[in-house]
């Protein structure tokens, strides 16, 4: 009788590790890691207690850093960008609140840029195709820099589903957070801003912030309304050209 071959110690554990750790599987943590962290925010709206119920007796800097690591968090984890905006101007004023909301912004940032390269950028390359998709990708990996500072200006852009798109493609990080930081001033500042002067509603500064957030979310549904019209016109069809006539001596000469 055959003695069994014995297998190599740890063998199964290597392939279980390999299982866990391919592309489908951490494209699947990355999917339940995000649909939990979304459930959190319906059950608990985090931006409720940021914005009415924080503890009074936090003050000072260490109040706008504690501030803005619990931004960076929620907003990692889909809670809105411009309530957070919104009690960061009215728990700090305008500029200690722009501070907190811009670091938030990078670090909320950095934390979905990271969890969609390392869980998500393997599963999900093979699957950019179409002429659309690869614009896009190839747009963000050669122009990193300009391409998300673009987006980050431009309102209309949900954040989240930024940093994502940004993760799959080939943008350093560097770049991605840098464009993150600078493109999102102007947008934060006016959120922050009407934050901040809420209790005074007819000052210069509230108007001013709440025109320019006005202005600005017109300005991103005319942009994407014409984006739209234009990804659903077709194609200019070009008519063939016309063969040339014959000449009257090539005509002369084929009817012989």
């Amino acid at each position: 009788m055959l003695a069994p071959v014995p297998r190599p110690p740890g063998s199964l554990a290597v392939r279980c590790s390999r299982a866990l750790l391919s592309p489908r599987s951490r494209l699947s943590m990355l999917a339940l890691l995000l649909l939990s962290a979304a459930a959190l925010v319906v059950l608990y709206e985090p931006q409720r207690l940021l914005a009415s119920g924080w503890p009074p007796q936090t003050s000072g800097a260490g109040a706008v850093l504690l501030f803005g690591l619990a931004y960076g968090v929620c907003t990692a984890a889909f809670v809105p960008r411009p309530v957070l905006n919104l009690a960061a101007g009215a728990l700090f004023g305008s500029a200690a609140g722009l501070t907190a909301a811009i670091a938030g912004t990078v670090l909320g940032a950095g934390i979905a840029f990271t969890l969609g390269r390392l869980l998500g950028q393997d599963a999900l390359r093979p699957m950019v195709r179409g002429r659309w998709l690869t614009a896009a990708d190839g747009q963000l990996s050669r122009h990193g820099f300009r391409s998300m500072l673009a987006i980050r200006l431009f309102p209309g852009v949900p954040f989240a589903a930024a940093n994502y798109c940004a993760a799959v493609s080939r943008m350093g990080y560097v770049p991605f957070l840098v464009a993150t930081g600078l493109g999102s001033v102007p947008n934060t500042a006016a959120y922050v801003v009407a934050g901040a002067q809420a209790g005074e509603p007819g000052s210069p500064a509230f108007l001013f912030s709440a025109g320019f957030i006005v202005l600005s979310g017109l300005a991103a549904a005319v942009v994407a309304w014409r984006k739209r019209h234009g990804l659903r016109a077709p194609a200019p069809v070009t008519a063939p050209e016309p063969e040339s006539e014959l000449e009257p001596e090539t005509a002369v000469g084929a009817g012989r």
